[in-house]
């Protein structure tokens, strides 16, 4: 556990993260359920307690996506926990305001399925449509205060992108 703190002296959610990559070197995103907004990302969420972040990527993958760990090779993680704290705006009103941000272990999982195996219309869907993205176009799809972590996240993983 972090004993880093985020705004208002909130700790930091831990958090998993998927990069699902294709034969094409193009990226999994999901546009938002919740939103409005042309809000797209990659599977991400909590790491319940008791699990691996490890543990967490693969169950978030099938949640998000459809996905059975045998449509996936785990490829790469990033070696550091990734941080972003929450704007202003959004303190006290997402997670029952216990948290001032995430902390997130990425990784990248190469897609050794099929496309038509990927089915977001899971029992708590997340995402309203889904799209391979290059990093470039998916860094300008996802909210602005999370464009330095994925930024991050396809540094660290630059090499096994393509």
């Amino acid at each position: 556990m972090s004993d880093r703190l985020g705004p208002k002296g909130l700790p930091y959610r831990p958090c998993a993260g998927v990069v699902l990559v294709n034969r094409q070197g193009l990226i999994f995103a999901g546009r938002r359920i919740d939103t409005t907004a042309e809000a797209w990302q990659m599977p991400q969420g909590g790491i319940d307690p008791g699990e691996t972040p490890r543990q967490a990527a693969i169950r978030e993958l099938g949640e998000e996506t459809g996905l059975p760990p045998d449509a996936v090779r785990i490829e790469a993680e990033t070696p550091d926990w990734i941080y972003y704290d929450l704007p202003e705006e959004l303190l006290g009103k997402i997670w029952q305001g216990k948290f001032g941000g995430q902390r997130q272990k990425w990784f990248l999982m190469r897609l050794t399925g099929r496309d038509d195996q990927i089915n977001i219309a899971t029992e708590h869907p997340e995402f309203s449509e889904w799209a391979w993205m290059g990093p470039d176009e998916l860094i300008a799809s996802i909210v602005p205060f999370k464009r330095t972590v994925y930024e991050q996240v396809f540094a660290a993983l630059r090499d096994r992108l393509a």
